[in-house]
């Protein structure tokens, strides 16, 4: 999923760049990198966290008013160091620098054009490829706008961007707006990230959301806009607004706290439960938790303590990390457990190990019977647009019904929100949501998989490109 930031700040980026990237480092944990630009481009990337990579002395050596910022959760690409962004490219005496969330679905057709042509690939990653699809169109035209309407009719995928070219600051967004980004006013400045929280890090306002399709340019004179591909719709990630996005982010005009509590009360409602406490699952869980206890009148106690300092779990880099993790990271407070009757409250269910292993510990600490409620559908499809389950076999309900997941997990009920209600709490038209890992139908064209309907009308056309258009 990544995390991306642009500032451009006429106190200096490097700080403020941090804070953002800090404030988003629940998208990515893999890696961090800064890149800003006073008459030549400065640079520092590195594997871990944002707090990790940077320090004082180094972020006083990332000089300039503007720059662009990311943190990395890998799901095209190896954990290489060539792999870490931003990405920068020097050519005709401009610098080009450029950092990427999402996922492309023609990534290795793209990459084979470009090779045949000449080009050499120096990373893994589809990053690379938006990167050298613009600079290469830069050289031609020397237009951003055209550079990027080119990308737009060549990329398949989920794609928010920022880049800079030399001192100014450039963001867009495909034409879907599969994966968010916003724009905020800073004290001195303006800011353009993938989260509001990045924006409330700096004391900053939020503005607005990039549109899809929309190509944003910020300078310290400035924003203006062009609209660069219009579609007749949208396909707005809804696992952001389940599990990925921080609850306290608004996202496509939705407060993702509002979305989670409203599913809770629903789960309730759905599957109403005489139990004794209601608990989330920690920390992604707790709004669902209060909305259910709001709901039905059952007392709200943690039942789960986090421990701070460990990440997110579903974004280890493998399974057995993953595992690992969980006992270390949620540790079961006994005295709340002991012979109660516990909802359990989560956001999803993936490969379902993380949910047989919470359960079997507040199991172990006493629960009587323990009843998991989930914020999400059942997860029966893999995710090509950005999110870290790829394959069918790894999903737990892609081939079992409720009753084998609800025997294999080890709860004494299941029940997951509906898809229907889940959408209502998330107040977004479904028609402009993706739900293709919730319906197996994507957005795009996904080579052996359906699509829905509209996916044919979309790659036959109906994105119309427009070049400078304010």
């Amino acid at each position: 999923m990544c995390g991306i930031v642009g500032i451009v700040d006429a106190g200096g980026v490097s700080f403020p760049l941090y804070y953002a990237l800090y404030a988003l480092q629940h998208r990515g944990q893999e890696s961090t990198g800064i890149s800003t630009f006073d008459q030549r481009p400065f640079v520092h990337k590195g594997r871990g966290l944002v707090a990790e990579v940077f320090d004082e002395q180094i972020l006083g050596r990332l000089r300039g008013t503007v720059g662009i910022g990311h943190v990395r959760y890998p799901t095209t690409g190896a954990n290489l160091p060539e792999n870490i962004q931003p990405f920068n490219f020097v050519f005709r005496e401009h610098t080009l620098s450029l950092a990427h969330n999402g996922n492309l679905v023609n990534t290795n057709a793209l990459r084979t054009c470009y090779e045949q042509d000449g080009q050499i690939f120096c990373t893994t990653t589809d990053s690379e490829v938006i990167a050298t699809i613009i600079a290469h169109e830069i050289r031609r035209s020397g237009s951003v706008e055209d550079a990027v309407g080119v990308a737009m009719r060549q990329l398949q995928g989920s794609y928010s961007v920022v880049l800079t070219l030399d001192d100014t600051l450039y963001a867009f967004r495909d034409p879907l707006g599969i994966k968010p980004l916003c724009i905020g006013r800073t004290p001195s400045g303006h800011i353009v990230a993938s989260e509001s929280v990045a924006i409330d890090a700096l004391n900053g306002t939020l503005l607005r959301d990039v549109e899809p399709g929309e190509l944003v340019r910020i300078t310290e004179n400035g924003i203006s806009s062009t609209q660069i591909a219009i579609s007749d719709r949208r396909a707005h990630c809804m696992f952001e607004f389940v599990y990925f996005a921080r609850a306290d982010s608004v996202i496509d005009g939705t407060l993702v706290y509002d979305a989670r509590r409203k599913i809770g009360e629903e789960l309730y409602q759905g599957a109403p439960m005489d139990a004794d406490m209601v608990a989330p699952v920690p920390d992604s869980g707790t709004a669902y938790a209060i909305g259910y206890s709001q709901a039905s009148g059952t007392p709200y106690l943690e039942g789960l303590m986090k421990n701070r300092y460990m990440g997110r779990t579903f974004i280890m880099p493998n399974q057995q990390m993953r595992e690992n993790a969980v006992r270390i990271k949620l540790n079961p407070i006994k005295k709340h457990l002991e012979n109660k009757s516990v909802v359990l409250v989560d956001d999803s269910v993936v490969r379902g190990t993380t949910s047989r292993r919470l359960i079997d510990i507040v199991r172990d600490a006493g629960a009587r019977k323990v009843h998991l409620r989930v914020g999400s559908p059942p997860i029966v499809a893999p995710c090509y647009l950005g999110v870290d389950f790829p394959t069918r076999t790894e999903l737990i309900a892609s081939s079992r019904c409720t009753e084998e997941v609800r025997d294999l997990i080890h709860a004494d009920s299941l029940y997951h929100i509906p898809l229907c209600k889940m959408v209502d709490a998330i107040g977004i038209d479904i028609g402009n949501l993706c739900t293709a890992c919730l319906t197996g139908k994507y957005p795009v064209e996904v080579p052996g998989e359906c699509c829905d309907a509209r996916c044919v009308e979309y790659q036959k056309g109906s994105v119309q490109m427009r070049l400078n258009v304010d």
